[in-house]
């Protein structure tokens, strides 16, 4: 059996090492997250790409590769991903999946995810922009302002949400 096991160690050693992540740019923490070829997922915790299928990833690194792969367009990736989850219901995975399936223009189910997020974390700045934004995409500007209201409850009108939310806002307006 040793031998077996030490096996499957260098295997996934080697795998690790040969999928050589790339380091995505985004918005909030993901800039220090790279992106793992198909198949493959980051973990925070061993600093490497490891198999998608290998269930040694916890949950949060899961869920910050989704958003990753989210902000990338990679959003059928993102829900395959949040689809690994031990807990899925958590205000971060919720927020991400409504993210994911509103690109994929399932605008009501994504919103749907929203509101689960802001009942479980109704201080959650970023599910409420993103809530703010579906809200336009449906051509509801009360429903996206009383999103910007919130938000400007929290953390006022200088966070990276408020200034978000605001600007498609004015957009929509225009």
């Amino acid at each position: 059996m040793r031998p077996l096991l030490a096996l499957a160690s260098v295997s996934l050693l080697a795998g690790g090492l040969l999928a050589t992540p790339a380091f995505a740019a985004g918005d909030g923490g993901s800039s220090n997250t790279p992106t793992c070829p198909r198949g493959k997922v980051y973990s925070q915790q061993k600093q490497m790409c490891v198999d998608a299928e290998s269930n040694l990833i916890d949950d949060q690194s899961l869920t910050t590769y989704a958003y990753v792969l989210a902000k990338e367009g990679r959003y059928e990736e993102a829900l395959q991903t949040l689809d690994r989850l031990e807990n899925p219901n958590t205000a971060e995975a919720l927020n991400y999946r409504g993210y994911a399936t509103r690109k994929l223009g399932r605008v009501e189910e994504g919103i749907g995810y929203y509101l689960k997020a802001v009942a479980l974390d109704p201080d959650y700045t970023l599910v409420r922009e993103y809530l703010g934004e579906a809200y336009l995409v449906k051509g509801d500007i009360a429903s996206a302002k009383a999103q910007l209201v919130e938000i400007e409850k929290r953390c006022g009108t200088t966070c990276e949400p408020y200034g978000e939310l605001a600007e498609a806002i004015a957009a929509a307006e225009s």
